[in-house]
């Protein structure tokens, strides 16, 4: 009976292990798979977010001065520069997917539901308004 109870306490937090390590698998730094954008991904209190490290047109024609979220629906933050903004928030880990996120478009200043999950190693991306079905879905692949 002792060894039945030491075997169920070390599988217990072999899978509690297994499942942290899963819940924490979207975190670091993502490039999108045309090499247009990468973003990292961190935790921002319970939720997972993400913020633009780079991007291939941050910067104006001059090659130097950073682009404007100009498009943003908020005129106070319209003067921010586009890097650096948290594009990618609210996401919830579910057991198997992560959820009720939203991420926002500077090019378009609209904000949309998303969800992510994992193939492969490869983190898939769905942004939508409305429902799922009729969203956009961007791949991400991790910089080590």
């Amino acid at each position: 009976m002792k060894k039945l109870v030491v075997f169920l306490l070390f599988l217990f937090s072999s899978v509690n292990i297994f499942a942290q390590d899963k819940v924490d698998e979207i975190l670091g730094v993502w490039e999108i798979k045309d090499k247009t954008a990468k973003m990292e991904v961190f935790k921002c209190g319970e939720e997972y977010c993400g913020k633009l490290l780079w991007g291939k047109d941050i910067v104006e024609k001059d090659g130097v001065t950073s682009k404007k979220d100009v498009k943003n629906p908020d005129p106070n933050l319209r003067s921010r520069d586009i890097v650096g903004i948290t594009y990618l928030k609210g996401l919830t880990f579910d057991g198997d997917e992560y959820v009720n996120g939203r991420i926002y478009n500077s090019s378009n200043g609209k904000t949309y539901k998303c969800y992510v999950w994992f193939e492969d190693d490869i983190l898939h991306l769905r942004g939508y308004l409305g429902l799922p079905t009729m969203g956009q879905t961007t791949k991400w692949f991790r910089i080590k």
